[in-house]
């Protein structure tokens, strides 16, 4: 008799981010240029100090770290938090192994088995790996992109409510969408959390990238919350350093970070080098920051402009963070996905995007949107978007065509 895989094997979802990569491989292989606007990877520098930092190391032994994280890890990180304005013990910060390990630290500290957890859909899509991997149910709220995918009101919270619910998870600025939700719209859900005695964890990983004048509310400003805000936090986006795979977690709950401790003791360490790198933080200051926020609202200004002018495409402007999505003129955007990297080029070019679907808990909802990255620079942008309007136009023409279309006179799908 074979041997049976899991049901939490079968139950794990592919990501929509990296799944079409192999046929991104192959679209290279035949010597296209492929423009990743699917994934979360800037192209900006990491920072030089940091780079100096590893360059430096000469270590005879690399040693395994204390669970928690470096006594000076953490005290960067304490300095980046005192910068911001939040005062932080060190038993209520906890290095991990990018932000996905602090968020599954979280999921799984708060919930057991067949317990649920309220997400804003779309979301980022490995929260469902997460929720899976700790028997966690995520429960929908559906926003709208008509609405800039803000919040839905109270009622729907309420609604969404069940006896096995132990947490809401807000991204903010959001991961897919761009979305910053105001003081009123955090302050709305902390309420919710208070008053049923849940949890509240706050992905901030894009907490600099709020535009026009925008800030990003933190969940660790919110009065009478320290019980039951868990802060996710990680330095891919912010230092363009995804590849170190170095976050953090926040609580001042302390059964919570005990919890988070413990399973951290079980996998030993967080990278060692990449804490050495991350030291490298407190020399970089408000210009850095600045600098870097310039750039990308300058990037989300020229892709918003180009991709709203290609016939068909429905997106609002996104206010933070480095994606959108954006609704396209066909019925089955990985179908269309998928095309664009195994059918089309254009001037030695093709795109690939993130198909929307997986970036909803809902079935019917996202079939056709995608997700897409502002993370290239500006020439590449501007190519980009050339060759998604062509591709969008050529795939409208080509055979079947018309199995593949939202036909022009019927109504517009609302997700």
């Amino acid at each position: 008799m074979a041997p049976r895989l899991s049901a939490r094997g079968h139950a794990v979802p592919a990501s929509p981010i990296r799944t079409l990569v192999p046929l991104g491989d192959q679209a290279r292989a035949r010597g296209l240029r492929v423009l990743h606007l699917n994934i979360g990877q800037p192209d900006i520098e990491t920072p030089e100090p940091m780079r100096r930092r590893i360059a430096s190391l000469h270590e005879k032994v690399y040693a395994y770290t204390p669970s928690g994280g470096t006594a000076e890890y953490l005290a960067a990180l304490r300095e980046y938090y005192r910068r911001l304005g939040f005062s932080l013990g060190p038993d209520e910060i906890l290095g991990t192994t990018g932000g996905s390990e602090a968020l599954f630290f979280a999921l799984a500290a708060v919930g057991d088995h067949g317990d649920e957890v309220i997400v804003v859909e779309p979301y980022y899509t490995n929260y469902s790996a997460f929720a899976t991997l700790a028997g966690l149910r995520l429960v929908p709220l559906t926003s709208r992109g008509e609405d800039g995918f803000h919040l839905p009101p109270r009622a729907a919270w309420e609604k969404a409510l069940t006896p096995r619910t132990r947490a809401v998870i807000l991204c903010n600025p959001s991961n897919p969408t761009g979305t910053v939700y105001t003081q009123e719209e955090v302050d709305r859900v902390a309420g919710f959390c208070r008053d049923h005695g849940l949890f509240l964890i706050s992905d901030e990983v894009y907490r600099e990238f709020a535009y026009d004048g925008r800030a990003a509310v933190s969940a660790l400003s919110l009065k009478a919350a320290d019980d039951m805000v868990i802060v996710v936090d990680s330095l891919s986006k912010r230092y363009s350093a995804c590849g170190i795979r170095l976050g953090c977690l926040v609580t001042r709950n302390r059964d919570v970070y005990g919890a988070a401790l413990r399973m951290a003791q079980a996998r030993l360490s967080p990278p060692g080098l990449a804490q050495v790198a991350a030291c490298a933080l407190t020399e970089l200051g408000p210009d850095y920051t600045r600098g870097i926020v310039t750039e990308f609202q300058a990037r989300r200004d020229m892709l918003y402009e180009a991709v709203s002018a290609v016939p068909g495409v429905f997106l609002r402007k996104p206010e933070g963070a480095f994606y959108f999505v954006a609704r396209l003129p066909v019925q089955d955007a990985e179908d269309f996905a998928r095309w664009m990297l195994t059918d089309f080029q254009h001037d030695g070019c093709t795109v690939m995007v993130a198909p929307a679907r997986g970036f909803y808990a809902t079935p019917g909802l996202g079939h056709d949107e995608v997700r897409i990255a502002y993370v290239l620079e500006r020439g590449a942008l501007s190519k980009a978007v050339k060759a998604l309007a062509a591709g969008l136009e050529q795939y409208r023409t080509a055979p079947h065509s018309a199995a593949r279309l939202t036909a022009a006179a019927a109504p517009t799908t609302t997700t």
